[in-house]
């Protein structure tokens, strides 16, 4: 049971990671630091979407429509957080 434990917190840290990067790569490429037309900067941010995009999609659903403003991110990193750092911890305590 502690190692199933380990492997969920290991995906959580990557998944953690993924959308840091994701975040602040939105925000270089709104402040045109970055450029999408550049091959690699489209490719990583193509990757980065497709992998995050089913994750966003069904919080959005439940979300009100904030226009430019996307609240998806922040919930998915707010219940990442929630998941690593409260829910796991007490679940092995809990099963240990």
């Amino acid at each position: 049971m502690l190692t199933l434990l380990q492997i969920l917190q290991l995906l959580l840290d990557v998944a953690f990671f993924i959308m840091i990067a994701h975040i602040i790569m939105s925000w270089l490429i709104n402040f045109q630091v970055l450029n999408l037309h550049q091959p690699i900067v489209g490719q990583i941010w193509d990757g980065l979407t497709r992998l995050l995009e089913p994750v966003y999609r069904p919080i959005r659903r439940y979300l009100p429509n904030t226009g430019a403003l996307d609240l998806a991110p922040l919930v998915a990193f707010i219940g990442i957080i929630i998941a690593r750092d409260i829910l796991i911890p007490n679940f092995a305590r809990a099963v240990l």
